[in-house]
């Protein structure tokens, strides 16, 4: 159907334009195709634009197009069936494939469980997934994220929460942590068939901005916190005794108290905020990247209690002789000791640059290097009876370690030219600014009459630890090219810390009880968790899965039958993500209420 126009010529060659409705039709005896006009809307300088309108407006009803009532490029809304109004559109992908894998894992089963003997709603499930999808997709507050449910995604199961029921699930949540921290362990190991021989152990720190710490309190050897212990009476007790002695009770030390300390504490910061309370996180992540347990400690913990704690909690674990890879902080002799202890071993880095006796003994060392996979070459020294040394290289590492000691130089050499015309209080300043800046100090000589050079003999000596690093290791089995691979995996826990501070936000904790903040961290924990699988079990990075799977909405259609919620059609990435976790993809109609009245 469409609109005709013909065209008429007046004697005097003026022209007039006529607008018909037409339609085609084939005619069959003729075999071609004839104009049939159906209405003629008379001349086009003298159009009846009110009547045309109230013609549109009849027919676009008849088709389910509601006219607009005001002019602009809106003129009509689509409504379909007459009466049936779209109401809400949400995002569903992200929660829909992440709450596929929390069934798969069984952690939904497993916290219903717990919560069954207990008093609690088992919706007490359906809060911390909520939680735990908030952190992965969209990280905010705990209040925050009971608006972003109500209002901004859909998660089966759920429609709204308050933030007295998330702050009740997270105390929940820390009362059954060993259980679920075990259950989760053993679905995963089950799932993904990990190889459980390889531990990689590292910590980071939090801070927060706050000024002051928090007041120290008695806590076991694990950090955490023991009841409060009641005071004893040191009063004399005669008649005259209570009456003006003070408050006469004397502090006691509970039963298994190891020190005191606040939660949140001055300690050594990770992220360079010394002057801020802080407390301290430890990860296990298995070989292939999966964080298998979480701790948190005391701000001011030292290594020693750490490795301590997380060697007891997971020797009942279905783990065989565990090698233990930790970084350069944790290669203290006590430390050492204490990965040792019963029959297990270790893979520490140890610092080139830090002068020890054994870091000197082995870059005396000769030797051929091996060459191995990933760019990297590797020696075995001979240093320790009891210990293996293992020296490795990187050639694309000592080209970038050149570099970056040349842009040092360059700077160094730019300070220090024609400083010898300075006086020497001035040199002296200048000297003790460039004492501030580490990596500028390091390439810094003063003669004897106090000029200003640059250090020739520790360029060269700096040049030598281009790309090496130095490995030790106590296990006498594995070869020098596993070590060096099994340490450069590390790599996954500290891209585990980014992530988990960057895409997840562990930081800003909105929290100031250390129970919270303790629970905080098991949330911000499971999220990273079910984002490993998906990048491990998919080939894919979360960032891209998650904006993929962000593009699959829910829209909410409305109308006198009653409700239903209708799924987009997901992309082919949506697709390949779904069949490569082996999730099913959510129906195209996702629910149906037949009843107008809920």
């Amino acid at each position: 159907m469409f609109v005709k126009t013909s065209t008429r010529r007046n004697r005097d060659g003026s022209r007039v334009t006529y607008l018909q409705l037409a339609h085609s039709e084939w005619d069959p005896a003729a075999k071609s195709s004839r104009t049939k006009v159906l209405y003629s809307l008379g001349r086009a300088d003298e159009l009846d634009r009110t009547a045309i309108e109230r013609l549109i407006a009849s027919l676009t009803r008849l088709l389910g197009v509601e006219p607009a009532t005001g002019p602009g490029p809106e003129r009509a809304r689509v409504v379909g069936v007459p009466g049936l109004a779209f109401t809400d559109s949400r995002p569903l992908g992200g929660a829909w494939l992440l709450d596929g894998l929390w069934q798969q894992l069984g952690i939904d089963t497993l916290l219903r469980r717990l919560a069954a003997g207990t008093r609690r709603d088992p919706i007490v499930e359906r809060v911390l997934f909520t939680l735990v999808a908030n952190r992965a997709l969209a990280p905010s507050s705990k209040l925050a994220a009971t608006g972003w449910l109500a209002e901004r995604v859909h998660i089966p199961g759920i429609e709204a929460t308050s933030d007295d029921a998330c702050y009740r699930a997270m105390d929940w949540l820390l009362t059954v942590e060993p259980q679920l921290a075990r259950g989760v362990f053993d679905q995963v190991a089950h799932l993904l068939n990990l190889e459980v021989d390889l531990i990689f152990f590292d910590t980071t720190s939090t801070y927060f901005e706050t000024e002051d710490p928090d007041e120290s309190v008695w806590r076991d050897p694990n950090g955490r916190r023991l009841p409060d212990p009641p005071t004893t009476d040191t009063s004399d007790g005669g008649a005259d005794g209570g009456a003006d002695g003070g408050d006469g009770g004397e502090e006691s030390v509970p039963d298994g108290a190891a020190a005191k300390a606040g939660f949140r504490t001055y300690g050594k910061s990770k992220d360079s905020r010394d002057d801020l309370p802080q407390v301290i996180v430890g990860m296990a992540v298995t070989r292939d990247g999966i964080p298998v347990r979480v701790w948190c400690w005391p701000g001011n913990t030292s290594d020693s209690p750490l490795i301590r704690q997380v060697k007891d909690e997971l020797r009942d674990w279905t783990l065989g002789k565990v090698i233990w890879v930790a970084d350069r902080g944790f290669t203290s002799a006590e430390n050492r000791r204490q990965l040792t202890a019963g029959g297990h071993g270790y893979i520490l880095g140890e610092k080139l640059r830090s002068g020890s006796p054994e870091a000197k003994a082995a870059l005396s060392r000769q030797g051929r290097y091996q060459q191995t996979r990933d760019n990297l070459r590797v020696k075995e020294v001979k240093v320790s009876e009891h210990e293996r040394f293992i020296i490795c290289h990187n050639p694309a590492a000592a080209d970038r370690d050149a570099a970056i000691r040349q842009r040092l130089i360059d700077r160094l050499q730019a300070l220090i030219d024609g400083s010898d015309a300075l006086a020497p209080t001035k040199r002296a300043e200048l000297r003790g600014v460039i004492s501030t800046k580490p990596g500028l100090h390091r390439y810094l000589r003063t003669t004897p009459s106090g000029l200003l050079r640059l250090d020739a003999a520790a360029v060269t000596a700096d040049a030598r630890l281009d790309g090496k690093y130095l490995l030790r290791t106590a296990d006498p089995h594995l070869s020098a090219e596993d070590i060096a691979l099994g340490y450069k995996q590390l790599l996954e826990v500290e891209r585990g810390w980014r992530d988990m501070k960057q895409l997840l936000d562990l930081r800003p904790v909105y929290h100031r009880l250390e129970d919270r903040i303790r629970a905080h961290v098991l949330l911000c924990w499971l999220a990273l968790l079910l984002a490993r699988i998906v990048e491990t079990r998919a080939n894919t990075t979360w960032t891209r899965a998650r904006n993929e799977l962000q593009r699959l909405h829910t829209g909410t259609f409305t109308g006198p039958a009653g409700t239903f919620r209708q799924t987009t059609a997901p992309t082919p990435e949506a697709r390949r993500l779904h069949e490569a976790l082996g999730l099913a993809l959510p129906p195209k109609i996702l629910h149906l209420d037949t009843d107008p009245g809920t």
